[in-house]
């Protein structure tokens, strides 16, 4: 999973047509970039090989790469997002903040990075920012998967929140259950956010059927897998996040 407020990774797949943001996809099925003729292939390569060291674990092979993406093309947005994913799991939330801004001004319509500016602003404390932002992507209503991601999020906030007062355990049930119906019950990570949801309100029978369904889903990272397992036992021990 993300750590506290860590939003999902998104892979990102490379192709060299139009311009136009991601479309269509559904819980972990690769987003589509486009991008026209003539774009810089050094720079797409560089950051084509960052998502991927991205994906495996290697933050420090991935920086190296996207940074020189960058140096070669300062308008590829999308380098700016996986940058960003960088830097939350260096835990440099406010660089984090700084790209997916810089990210949105080239491609406002780049749910992702709003999405993964929220997650960071809740790392910082910034609560409200990070609702705000949420909020937003959800009144917007965009495609199928980006809404599920953002009714997750809010949902993770909502069940544990360190400021009460945007605690509500109810609602974060209701949101994190309506994510995951929006991916088929298919996505592991909003299921273990519904799982956590469902610890916040006291439900931990719900709690634990939920983690044991995130636990079932194919080709979960080891990491993931760990993170999936001590929260199981948690809950089996009905103690919430």
């Amino acid at each position: 999973m993300r750590g506290t407020f860590q939003i999902t990774a998104v892979k990102v797949l490379i192709i060299l047509i139009a311009v136009i943001p991601a479309i269509q996809a559904q819980g972990s099925v690769p987003i589509k970039i486009r991008y026209g003729v003539g774009r810089n292939h050094v720079a797409m390569k560089l950051w084509g090989d960052a998502e991927e060291q991205l994906k495996n674990g290697d933050v420090q092979g991935a920086q190296r790469n996207v940074d020189a993406a960058l140096r070669s093309d300062p308008t590829l947005w999308p380098a700016l997002y996986t940058r960003a994913k960088v830097f939350i799991r260096q835990h440099k939330y406010e660089l984090a903040v700084q790209d997916c801004s810089q990210a949105l001004r080239q491609n406002p319509a780049f749910i992702e990075a709003a999405l993964l500016r929220a997650n960071a602003n809740a790392s910082l404390g910034r609560y409200a920012d990070a609702m705000k932002e949420i909020d937003h992507v959800i009144s917007i209503h965009p495609r199928s998967d980006a809404y599920a991601r953002a009714l997750s999020e809010r949902a993770l906030i909502r069940a544990i929140c360190p400021d009460p007062t945007f605690r509500n355990p109810q609602q974060a049930v209701k949101d994190a259950t309506n994510a995951c119906k929006l991916v088929s019950w298919q996505d592991e990570d909003m299921l273990d956010t519904l799982a956590v949801a469902h610890a916040a309100a006291g439900d931990f029978d719900s709690a634990v059927r939920c983690e044991e369904q995130a636990l079932a889903i194919k080709g979960i990272s080891p990491e993931d897998l760990k993170a999936l397992q001590r929260r199981l036992a948690l809950f089996k021990q009905h103690h919430p996040i």
